[in-house]
């Protein structure tokens, strides 16, 4: 087993969009450092667009992901509904 990673920026936006793929994602690890926060999860991480506005309380665009986003590993599969991190097997 494989583990994916995503690693964004910490400010209030993220804060929410993190809550969001904890959520969504129950095998994820998350490590919070001073400036940076990074999920690791085994073989795939989910990024669901009605979870993250369900936290922000407002419509959310996944590519706005990418304003905060700092890093991640694994094979992307993205559509409007839904970002996926995982390894393709």
């Amino acid at each position: 087993m494989s583990n994916v990673f995503i690693a964004f920026q910490t400010n209030e936006e993220t804060r929410c969009i993190v809550d969001a793929i904890v959520a969504d994602n129950p095998n994820a690890t998350v490590n919070r450092q001073p400036a940076m926060v990074k999920i690791d999860a085994p073989d795939q991480l989910v990024i669901r667009r009605s979870s993250v506005e369900e936290q922000l309380g407002r419509t959310f665009d996944l590519q706005e992901l990418h304003i905060n986003l700092i890093t991640l590993t694994g094979h992307i599969d993205e559509t409007e509904d839904e970002f996926t991190l995982r390894w393709a097997h």
